[in-house]
C-alpha cells in the first residue's frame, strides 16, 4: 500500500519463505540475501517509477545503499516481507526506503529485521552511460520534501568522499603455507572470493545487479569473520555501500575483505569490489564497490558472544583500527540517541 501523497506507482512489496540454501548451518539467514531482496524491491519500484514518462526506457541503477541495520535475526521456513517506498526524487536520482518484516508462519509472529535507504540513477536502455530525467513525486508535506533534500545532499558528499578513500589497491592475502600467520591477526582472517560475471548475474543491459554485488560481499565479510572467531557469526549492520562504477557482463570481480577494527562483541570488515574485463582489457582493473560490514559472534541459543581481540602489526593496520574504533563509537552513540527519543 501506498503511503498519503505518494502515487501508487511508488510503493512495492516483495515475499518469499527463506529455504536452507538462504542460511548458514545453525539456520541463521545470511545478511547477503536480504540485502539481495531488499535491492530487487529497489530496482523493480525505481525502474517502474522512471518508465512511467515518455522518452528512452531505462533501468534504475544502484549508487548507494546507506548505513543498513540488520535488526533482528531471520530463520529458515520465516516468510520475508519485503516493503519498497520512493521517499525523493532529484532531478536524476530517487531513493528508495525499505522495510523489512519476517513472519513466522506458524504463530502469527512478525518483527521488523532490516530498515535499509537505497539511491538509484535511471540509465538509458538505449546508452547505460546515459542518465535519464527522474519523474517527480508527490510529497505529503514541504517538511518531508526538505528532509529528503537534506539526505539527497548527504548522500552525494558521502560518494565523493569514499571514492577518493578507496582507490588504493588491497593488497592480496598472503600464502598462509609460505608465511603461516598468527591467529587473530588481519592477515590470517584476510580472505577473497573471484567471480566471472555471467549472464545470471545481469540486468537487460548487461551490467551487474547490485544485490548479486552485496550478496558476494556478504559472503566475503562472513568468511573474514568467521576465521576470526571459529563460531556461528551473523551480519549486524552493514555502513553504506558505494557503487563507483558499472560492473559489465564478462568481468572478473575479486571480493576482497579485512579486519579493520574488533570491539568486544562485534567486528568490522572492509569489503572491496575490484573489476577487471576480460573483453575490454584497456579498461584495466578498477574499484567497483566498497563497504563497510559489521558481523557479531552468537551461541548456539543465538546469543552474543566475545570476539577476539585483533592483533595489530605495522601503523596501516593500526591507522585502519583507530578509524574503525571512531566509526564504531559514533554508531553507537547514535544508537543511544535513538534509544532516548523513543523512550
Amino acid at each position: 500500500m501506498s503511503s498519503p501523497g505518494m502515487d501508487e506507482a511508488s510503493s512495492l512489496q516483495l515475499c518469499r519463505v527463506m529455504l536452507p540454501d538462504d542460511a548458514n548451518f545453525m539456520g541463521n539467514v545470511h545478511g547477503g540475501i536480504i540485502l539481495k531482496m531488499i535491492e530487487e524491491a529497489g530496482s523493480i519500484i525505481g525502474t517502474r517509477h522512471c518508465n512511467t514518462q515518455n522518452g528512452d526506457r531505462c533501468l534504475a541503477a544502484l549508487v548507494r545503499v546507506e548505513k543498513t541495520e540488520f535488526l533482528s535475526p531471520v530463520f529458515i521456513g520465516e516468510v520475508v516481507h519485503v516493503n519498497a517506498e520512493i521517499t525523493y526524487t532529484s532531478k536524476h536520482s530517487l531513493e528508495v526506503q525499505v522495510k523489512v518484516i519476517a513472519e513466522n508462519i506458524l504463530t502469527g509472529a512478525k518483527k521488523l529485521a532490516n530498515k535499509a535507504a537505497l539511491w538509484y540513477v535511471p540509465c538509458s536502455l538505449q546508452n547505460v552511460d546515459k542518465i535519464m530525467e527522474v519523474p517527480p513525486i508527490k510529497y505529503a508535506s514541504a517538511e518531508k520534501e526538505e528532509e529528503g533534500r537534506k539526505r539527497y545532499e548527504a548522500q552525494k558528499l558521502g560518494r565523493m568522499e569514499t571514492k577518493a578513500r578507496v582507490e588504493e589497491p588491497m593488497p592480496l592475502r598472503p600464502n598462509l603455507e609460505d608465511a603461516p600467520q598468527e591467529r587473530h591477526t588481519v592477515g590470517f582472517s584476510q580472505s577473497s572470493l573471484i567471480h566471472l560475471v555471467g549472464p545470471s548475474d545481469c540486468t537487460v543491459v548487461d551490467f551487474v545487479y547490485g544485490g548479486v554485488a552485496m550478496k558476494l560481499m556478504d559472503e566475503v565479510a562472513g568468511i573474514v569473520a568467521f576465521r576470526h572467531c571459529g563460531t556461528n557469526i551473523v551480519t549486524a549492520s552493514v555502513d553504506a555501500i558505494n557503487f563507483h562504477r558499472k560492473i559489465r557482463k564478462g568481468c572478473v570481480v575479486t571480493v576482497t575483505g579485512r579486519l579493520t577494527f574488533v570491539s568486544n562483541r562485534s567486528m568490522e570488515i572492509e569489503v572491496l569490489v575490484d573489476a577487471d574485463s576480460l573483453v575490454e582489457t584497456q579498461t584495466g582493473k578498477y574499484r567497483a564497490v566498497s563497504a563497510f560490514f559489521t558481523f557479531i559472534s552468537l551461541d548456539k541459543e543465538n546469543k552474543p558472544l566475545n570476539v577476539p581481540p585483533l592483533k595489530i602489526e605495522g601503523d596501516d593496520e593500526q591507522k585502519r583500527f583507530e578509524e574503525g574504533k571512531s566509526r564504531y563509537l559514533q554508531n553507537k552513540a547514535r544508537r543511544l540517541a535513538e534509544k532516548e527519543r523513543q523512550q
